[in-house]
């Protein structure tokens, strides 16, 4: 960490204000990823993510079906 001389209060009154707005922001960052990982794990996210893959299987195993139909 560097280290800062200062040479008034008002300084050290700006890059604590300055800190306090960073501090702030990562907070909401971590809050954002947080409420966006819950959204993902919902069920019904996760069952949208999930329906292309059922539907290619449930296309081979009809098509398997109907192949061995016409042998």
């Amino acid at each position: 960490m560097i280290q800062t001389q200062y040479t008034s209060f008002k300084e050290i009154d700006r890059d604590l204000k300055i800190l306090k707005l960073q501090r702030q922001i990562e907070e909401e960052k971590v809050k954002l990823a947080v409420q966006n990982t819950k959204e993902e794990l919902y069920p019904s996210n996760i069952l949208g993510s999930l329906a292309p893959l059922l539907q290619k299987v449930a296309i081979s195993l009809i098509a398997k079906k109907l192949l061995k139909k016409l042998d």
